[in-house]
């Protein structure tokens, strides 16, 4: 599932979030101390509010697009031996390609849950999609009191 920003998801299973803090209400206090932890149920329903893509492409990959594309461009002009070069040096860069095409986009979003927490730096997997969203407020038959 592809997120995108203001798209209404829900947890695929059980989240627990534990983590180091420093207290900004009593500075005495030592920094580093495991203040608890916060556990969100699967189904707790929110909004994606930040979508960020982290390219994970190596200096050798980028090496290898370069050179690629120079070779294609203006390899049929170039002297012999200096198109030789370029493909021996392509030809060595080609397995960092390969493994750089074959890793897939680590996506990380933002989501505001309507209980008002923000969870960030989530990975795109904990979530699914929130399909029920509209359904959760109440849009059935109004059965109000008689």
């Amino acid at each position: 599932m592809t997120l995108q920003e203001g798209r209404r998801v829900r947890l695929a299973g059980d989240v627990r979030l534990t983590d180091w803090v420093a207290t900004t209400q009593d500075p005495a206090d030592p920094a580093g101390v495991v203040a608890g932890s916060l556990s969100l149920a699967a189904g707790t329903a929110g909004t994606v509010v930040r979508v960020v893509e982290h390219d994970r492409q190596t200096e050798e990959s980028r090496e290898y697009e370069r050179l690629k594309s120079l070779l294609d461009a203006y390899g049929a002009g170039m002297p012999a031996e200096s198109k030789k070069q370029l493909e021996e040096k392509v030809a060595g860069l080609e397995p960092a390609w390969t493994a750089y095409r074959a890793e897939p986009l680590r996506v990380t979003v933002r989501v505001r849950f309507d209980n008002g927490f923000i969870l960030d730096d989530a990975r795109e997997d904990l979530f699914g999609s929130d399909t029920d969203a509209d359904n959760d407020t109440g849009s059935g038959s109004d059965s109000g009191p008689a």
